[in-house]
């Protein structure tokens, strides 16, 4: 399965909702950059993403977007190919 890397935050709704959709997919192991304990991360996150809100999740290497984007995936049926590598 491929690696799934999160910037998030303790208090966010839509990393919760992001969470609980790759859980619902199979996917347990889900390495989460805590954005708001480190101000490195979100710096790092912003450079690599352009993007200031969380989360911002990747599939492997595959910067896929936040929670919007990830469930847009799976409405379109392209989500499991992406999961599986």
């Amino acid at each position: 399965m491929t690696k799934i890397r999160m910037y998030c935050t303790a208090v966010c709704p839509y990393c919760s909702r992001a969470e609980m959709l790759l859980k619902s997919k199979g996917v347990m192991d889900i390495q989460k950059i805590r954005v708001d304990l480190d101000s490195t991360q979100r710096e790092e996150m912003l450079r690599n993403t352009g993007r200031r809100t969380v989360p911002q999740i990747y599939l492997g290497e595959t910067h896929v977007g936040g929670f919007d984007e990830l469930a847009a995936l799976e409405h379109a049926g392209k989500l499991d190919t992406l999961l599986a590598g």
